[in-house]
């Protein structure tokens, strides 16, 4: 066998023997499936571990990522423009990525007409006791935060509102923060299809010219005044949800209440959200070291 065959050789096993060493300090992904006594039934997760979660024995903070509407859990690991990029930005922080499924319009809050549809009480109780339980986490607010996408984006804004004592941030990206359908930029039958899905959870609407304002993010701007939750919220000028996002950004800039503001050139697609995910990271990064849960 001559040299430069050898060293072709070579360079090959060297070069697997690296793709190995990555593939083995990379993200881990675990499924699991968590069960509901407020819906009486098994739901499924996916939970990012940073790389250093194997070798280590710290408490990790932990970051609870939401998806939007007609989506389920797995979105965030397989509609994004890099499939890896949960993967990268766990190990880029060290945060643990949790992201629970919701249903396909849950709008993350408890139905007070459907026992099925109980998902404020699954994300904010039920889903926080099973990672806690499991994983090496911070089990404190400090340690804790919430984020999501369109109906995530609601989910999170809203549970944080509503909870503040487990979260100490949240996010959203192109978020529904007003769930009255008069103010979205879609087409007429897609709003009814969402009014009748809102009249199903809800009931019919105590006042038709502003409905739901109480399950609504742009009606809890008094709680978030107070609630010392740091806020991140960002969306696409032309997507569908601008119009809500701009309403909430006033609101909380009449009441006085800290929060960060984005927009940017975007639609209501994936192209947008990948992009999006980081800046809400760096953000959060920010929160955790200011608290002092991040090492």
């Amino acid at each position: 066998m001559n040299k430069s065959i050898m060293n072709r050789i070579c360079f090959v096993f060297t070069f697997l023997l690296w793709l190995g060493s990555m593939h083995s300090y990379a993200a881990k992904v675990d499924t699991l499936e968590v069960s509901s006594q407020a819906m009486q039934k098994m739901i499924k997760a996916a939970v990012v571990l940073p790389a250093s979660y194997q070798g280590s024995s710290q408490n990790y903070p932990v970051i609870y990522l939401l998806h939007g509407g007609q989506g389920n859990y797995r979105d965030w690991l397989s509609k994004t423009s890099d499939k890896l990029i949960l993967h990268q930005l766990a190990d880029q922080y060290n945060f643990i990525v949790v992201t629970p499924d919701a249903g396909l319009s849950s709008y993350y809050f408890d139905s007070p007409l459907d026992k099925s549809s109980q998902y404020e009480t699954f994300v904010a109780k039920e889903l926080i006791e099973k990672i806690d339980g499991t994983y090496r986490t911070i089990k404190d607010r400090k340690g804790r935060v919430i984020a999501g996408l369109s109906m995530g984006g609601h989910g999170a804004m809203y549970i944080s509102a509503r909870h503040p004592e487990l979260y100490c941030a949240a996010g959203s990206m192109s978020g529904v923060m007003n769930i009255n359908t008069a103010t979205w930029n879609v087409p007429p039958d897609f709003a009814k299809s969402r009014d009748n899905n809102f009249v199903r959870l809800l009931g019919p609407p105590k006042d038709p010219a502003n409905p739901y304002r109480e399950y609504s993010v742009v009606g809890m701007i008094d709680k978030m005044k107070v609630n010392d939750v740091k806020l991140i919220f960002d969306c696409g000028t032309d997507d569908i949800m601008i119009r809500p996002n701009r309403e909430l950004h006033q609101l909380l800039l009449d009441n006085g209440t800290p929060h960060d503001y984005i927009e940017r050139p975007g639609k209501h697609e994936w192209p947008y959200w990948s992009n999006a995910i980081s800046y809400q990271f760096l953000f959060f990064q920010k929160v955790f070291l200011a608290n002092g849960t991040l090492h």
